[in-house]
Order: structure tokens, then C-alpha cells, then sequence
């Protein structure tokens, strides 16, 4: 029995099934460059987040907001940092008059959840593309596959149908070969828009979490009652405890 090795059907395909290996190869290329990206990104805030939550926490124990504010300004990286980075800047004007009322909290929580919206934006950047290459890379590799089927057949009936199977068994192998390049693009694409989805969704929660918890310990610091608050307790445990179980 005669096999025919890939380098052989690679030599024997015609410029359209080439074309389709072409086309799926730079699908594949440009989505792991993105995931490589994404994942060296979100690593890097990680990092600066766990080195962050610890030293913000001592400032705020403290009651050092300049120092708090000048921190969160030094990790731009870290997402939590760059969270409530728009909350102090709102009232780091006030900070000279001890004179933080409940609209000056407000304007801090809106300013949150506008960095919150742009920074989502960000980390979910590349994400349209992981889905579209998991979703039509199957569909690209069996466009292929159905024009060099169609073409095995043509050059069999054009042949006077002699030889059987085995006078289209090398034309119907280089039409499925399209097929299986486009499952080898699409199985890690969708692996990687899974696994980035589950990532960011733990980091909208550290955002989320962090920044409420801001919010409910300036609202307890209206009067200078900021050592009632919990905040200065839980950040770095929930920061670090989140941002572990992330990177696994």
C-alpha cells in the first residue's frame, strides 16, 4: 500500500488549498502573538498588584494619603493601582482642608468606575480575535476540503472514471489536509479565549472589590473616623489571595 507523507501532499496540492494553509497559518501566528501578549500584561499587573496592595495598606493604617496617593501613581501597571488611582486624585485636593464630604465621594466612585471601563477595555483587547480565529479557522481549513474534493472528483469523471478510489485517494487526502490545519488553529485559540476569560473575570472582581471597599472606607472617614474601617485589614489578604489563585 502506497502512503503519501505530508511533504509529498504538499508538494502536490494546487494554489488554492496552499492559499488555505497560508491563510491558516497567520491566523494561527497572529493569535498567539496576542495570547503571548495578554498573558505577559496581565502577569505584569499581577506582579505590581501584590507588591502594591501590602505598602497601600500601610499608608492607609497611617493615615498618609499623599504617600497613598503618590503609591498608587508609581504602579501604573497593576490594576488595582490604576482602579483607584481616580479616587484619590478626586480628593486629593480636599486632603489639605480634612474637608471630605459625601459628594466628593461620590465624584471619587464615578471616577472609579471610569477607570474601571477603561481598563476592562483594555485587558479584554484581543479577545475578538482568539473568538473569531476558534470560530471560523474549522470553517476556513473545510472550505478547502470541499473545493479539492470537488476537484478529485472532477479529475475522475474527466479520467473516464478508471482507476477507481485509488486514482482520487491522493486528491482527497490533500483536501482533508485543510481541515486538519484548520482544527490544529482553532482547538488552542478557543483554549486561550477561556482561559483569558476566566482570567479577567477574576480581575474585574480584585478591581471591583478593592475600589468598593475604598469607597465604603472614605465613607467612614467622613467625621475622621477612618480607624473604624476594615479596609486597611483586608486589601492585602484579598488582593494577594485573589491574585494567587489567578496565576495558577
Amino acid at each position: 500500500m502506497q502512503h503519501l507523507s505530508l511533504l509529498e501532499l504538499w508538494n502536490s496540492m494546487s494554489a488554492f488549498p496552499r492559499g488555505i494553509v497560508y491563510t491558516l497559518l497567520i491566523m494561527s501566528v497572529w493569535s498567539l502573538g496576542i495570547s503571548l501578549s495578554k498573558w505577559w500584561r496581565i502577569r505584569k499587573a499581577q506582579r505590581e498588584t501584590r507588591k502594591f496592595a501590602p505598602e497601600f495598606s500601610r499608608f492607609l493604617q497611617e493615615e498618609q494619603m499623599e504617600g497613598a496617593i503618590s503609591l498608587a501613581g508609581k504602579y501604573k501597571k497593576s490594576h488595582v493601582a490604576r482602579t483607584l488611582t481616580g479616587a484619590l486624585e478626586e480628593i486629593k485636593p480636599l486632603l489639605t482642608d480634612n474637608q471630605i464630604t459625601v459628594a466628593d465621594i461620590n465624584s471619587a466612585e464615578r471616577a472609579i468606575e471610569r477607570n474601571m471601563m477603561i481598563i476592562q477595555a483594555e485587558l479584554k483587547r484581543g479577545q475578538g480575535v482568539l473568538a473569531t480565529v476558534g470560530a471560523t479557522a474549522p470553517f476556513v481549513g473545510l472550505l478547502g476540503t470541499v473545493l479539492g474534493i470537488v476537484n478529485a472528483f472532477t479529475g475522475m469523471a474527466a479520467g473516464g472514471g478508471s482507476g477507481g478510489l485509488a486514482a482520487v485517494a491522493g486528491g482527497i487526502a490533500e483536501a482533508l489536509i485543510t481541515t486538519a490545519f484548520g482544527l490544529i488553529v482553532a482547538i488552542p485559540a478557543v483554549w486561550l479565549f477561556n482561559y483569558f476569560q476566566t482570567k479577567l473575570e477574576f480581575l474585574v472582581v480584585e478591581m471591583t472589590y478593592t475600589s468598593k471597599e475604598l469607597i465604603d472606607y472614605m465613607i467612614k472617614g467622613v467625621g475622621h473616623e477612618f480607624g473604624r474601617s476594615t479596609f486597611t485589614k483586608d486589601f492585602p489578604a484579598k488582593v494577594t489571595s485573589s491574585s494567587g489563585h489567578i496565576s495558577q
